[in-house]
């Protein structure tokens, strides 16, 4: 479906899911978060194939929400926060292993993303960057739990401080757990994913007791919606956005 942007292709035994807007950084619009999830869904039984490689079109792995269509209304920030969760929660309900392959950046919503696999390699291009406290939004994808179980303490400066964490950085602090060419990215994913998934019905046990609770992920998604709903009632919200924009469009005059 060219308008979702998300090219399907499978690799012998492991689905290679691309994120193709390279032109637009790859940005997630809800009907492409929609069919991610559902993808995910359709290959995470383990009927199809062994594993899931999840990962990116040219310089970004994804630059996040698509501020060009940017909620207008609280029930729109309801339906994008819920279209990211469910990408977490289907990538946690897979009985397959779920390798992030990260080529380049990943913004905001799509970092949080990569945080439910169970696996993120990384090129030197990778890039960590969550923008959210200092653009009036708040974190989603269960991240508030992902986040801190990954990097405990460095929770605090990636989210309050907006830092950008390069690959070198995120595989110091567990970001990535390994950086590789660039073009031996997408091949080592599913190396890892055929590897960790030598027998289907062992694995599948083991993603199970690895893995975050579910109880702990939706309440995690809780959370984070409440935290979204007083943005929204504050102003922050549409102030961030605002100086986004106006921040945005002064760099380009």
């Amino acid at each position: 479906m060219t308008d979702t942007y998300l090219d399907i292709h499978i690799d012998v035994d492991v689905a290679v899911l691309t994120l193709n807007r390279p032109a637009k950084l790859n940005v997630l619009d809800v009907a492409t978060r929609v069919l991610l999830a559902q993808t995910i869904r359709r290959f995470g039984t383990g009927d199809l194939v062994r594993g899931i490689v999840l990962t990116g079109t040219g310089r970004a792995f994804s630059a996040g929400e698509d501020l060009q269509t940017v909620p207008t209304t609280y029930d729109e920030i309801r339906e994008a926060f819920a279209t990211f969760h469910d990408v977490t929660r289907a990538i946690l309900e897979t009985k397959i292993p779920v390798i992030a392959a990260v080529n380049g950046i990943a913004v905001g919503g799509a970092s949080e993303i990569t945080l439910s696999c169970d696996a993120r390699i990384g090129s030197p291009a990778a890039e960590y960057f969550q923008p959210e406290n200092h653009r009036g939004i708040v974190i989603s994808n269960a991240s508030s739990f992902l986040m801190g179980r990954l990097v405990r303490n460095h929770a605090m400066r990636i989210i309050l401080g907006s830092q950008r964490i390069d690959a070198e950085e995120a595989l110091r602090i567990g970001l990535l757990d390994e950086i590789v060419a660039q073009e031996a990215l997408v091949d080592r994913a599913v190396e890892v994913a055929r590897q960790w998934n030598s027998d289907p019905r062992i694995t599948a046990l083991h993603l199970g007791l690895l893995r975050p609770r579910p109880e702990d992920i939706e309440a995690a998604f809780a959370r984070e919606d409440d935290a979204a709903r007083q943005s929204w009632e504050s102003g922050a919200f549409d102030e961030g956005i605002e100086g986004f924009w106006t921040s945005k469009n002064a760099a380009q005059a």
